[in-house]
Parts: structure tokens; sequence; C-alpha cells
């Protein structure tokens, strides 16, 4: 009876009120240790603010001031923000070039949506640029076979950021091996010609949870913080720029309430209220949230220090 009660105030403990703004509690689970808990960062709780009925809310949502774009495999489909009601929308045919439409942002007047192969090998991704007022085909760029499956793209400090995926499934080409194995997924900065110039790769603890799959989402917030969501999981990943080293630096998880991961999207439009934007698959529906930014801070150490004499490190 004794243990009963001590799980059951373990599972207690584990489940945060949505309204939280605070960190929830971390507790070690059985055979683990308080060192191997303590690495993981702190959690909060996002707040649902609005959910949209959204037919095709199947891979990701982008938004702007005064619309939201839901995003499916061949089409992305123009929504009122205020009535939720589709107005418009571009419709690639089964036997065309778009397969595999993963995510967007809208930068200006366009929306720059991410393309690939997925699940065909060897991996190839676009990125396909659209007019948010008539929702046509207006541009494209090509990468072909690169570092992956290009999942997000988001523009942030006068470049443009985007994710490369491998996943751990097997290949359909009967071959047995991993459609890349998802520790080689990565974040890329690129240049306004879309060529790489710098990549980090994401902690393997956060892959560990991606896993088979991978990297979905991708979004600066307002609070210059890069938010990284998962293929399932309803969790954002709040990141940092490391300040050495080829790792991001993870800040923070917020738990996005019936969120099945997918692409992301932060409404810059503006400054005062900003809101974080998400889908649910199985509901068919884009939701919105305000976000506990202001609670989430940075690390302060750096990982380490210049030593004096009597002090150097033997």
């Amino acid at each position: 009876m004794k243990k009963l009660l001590v799980l059951a105030v373990v599972a207690a403990a584990a489940v945060p009120s949505l309204a939280a703004a605070a960190p929830a509690a971390v507790v070690p689970a059985a055979g683990v240790s308080a060192v191997a808990a303590a690495a993981e960062p702190p959690s909060f709780v996002a707040t649902p603010v609005k959910s949209y009925p959204a037919f095709d809310a199947n891979q990701a949502v982008a938004v702007d001031a005064r619309y939201f774009y839901a995003v499916n495999n061949r089409t992305i489909t123009k929504h009122d923000r205020r009535t939720g009601e589709p107005l418009l929308q571009f419709a690639g045919d089964t036997d065309g070039p778009f397969e595999h439409l993963d995510s967007g942002a809208v930068v200006g007047s366009k929306l720059y949506a991410v393309h690939s192969n997925y699940p065909e090998y060897p991996m190839a991704s676009s990125i396909e640029v659209f007019d948010t007022r008539t929702m046509r085909h207006v541009g494209t760029h090509s990468f072909g076979i690169e570092r992956g499956s290009l999942t997000w793209l988001d523009r942030h400090d006068g470049a443009w950021w985007a994710g490369f995926a491998n996943y751990d499934n097997p290949r359909e080409d009967g071959s047995g091996e991993l459609y890349g194995e998802t520790y080689n997924t990565q974040v890329v900065k690129l240049n306004d010609n879309f060529e790489v110039v710098a990549g980090w790769t994401i902690p393997k603890a956060i892959l560990d949870k991606f896993k088979p799959m991978s990297n979905s989402g991708g979004s600066w917030g307002p609070d210059g913080r890069l938010w990284l969501t998962g293929h399932d999981l309803g969790e954002a990943y709040v990141m940092k720029l490391p300040e050495a080293g080829a790792e991001l630096r993870w800040v923070a998880t917020v738990d996005l309430p019936d969120v099945q991961g997918q692409g992301i999207a932060w409404d810059r439009s503006t400054a005062k209220n900003p809101t974080f934007w998400a889908i649910s698959r199985s509901a068919q529906q884009v939701r919105s949230f305000t976000m506990p930014v202001k609670s989430i801070v940075d690390p302060v150490a750096k990982g380490w220090q210049v030593n004096g004499p009597g002090s150097f490190r033997r």
C-alpha cells in the first residue's frame, strides 16, 4: 500500500495544470539518478487561445496578420483568422511535382513552403514560393539531394534558417538501411541565395524523443529563441544558438495541449501579443497559444572558465 501511495504522488506531480506558467516539477524515475534528471531543462505549459476547424491541417500551419495557411501534402488552404473561413486553396495535382509539403513561413507577401520527396530515396528537397494574396505558385529553389529531408524554413536576423530531417525508419527500397538516421538531423543557416553558411545538431536527448521520426517544425520566437517540434509529440523545445560547439542549447520544453508535433509558426505580425500556432492532426484543427516566454530563463553557465596560477586543471 505504501508503494502505491508513492506512485500516486509521483504521477500527480508529473501532470501540470493548463494554466501553469511556472516550471513543472521534475521527478526522477525509478533507477534514474537525480543528476541525470536534473540535466533536462525546465518544463512549462502553453495556454490555448483559439481553435479553428481546418480540413487539411495535416502537415503544418503558417500565419500572418490576417490569415492562416493550413498545409497538407499537396495543398495549402488560406483561412480568415477572424472567422476561420477557408478562402483560397493551392492544390497540386496527384501526378504533378508536389509530393510532400512539410511546412511554411510567411515573409512579406510571400509564403515560403518547404517540400520533399519523403519517403522516397535518395532524399530530395526544395523551397516553393506562393503569393499570399492569390495563392499562386511564383517561385522555386531546388536543393536536389542534400543533407536530408527539408522539413521547415524561417527568416530571422537577416538570414534563412531550415531543418533537414533524417529518420530511423527503414527505407522503402528493401535495402534494410535506415532513412538517414535520426541523429543526422540538423538545423542550418542559409544566406539569401539559400546556400548553407552554418549548421548545428539537435541534442540527442531530444532526438531520442523524436525517434523513429525527426524534427518536423521550427520557428524563431519573439524572444529570440528557436522553437522546434517533432513529428508526434505535443511539445515544443526552446533552443538557443551555442556560444561554442556545434550543438544547439536546450533551454526549456513547453507542453502543447491537443497538438501532435508537425509544422509550427510564430505570429510575429504584432509585437504586443505574439501567438504561437500549431495543428492537431487528429482533430483537423489549427490552434493558437500564448507562451510563457517571460518565465523561460537562459542558462547562465557558459561551460568553461579561465584558470590562473594555482588553479590549473591537471
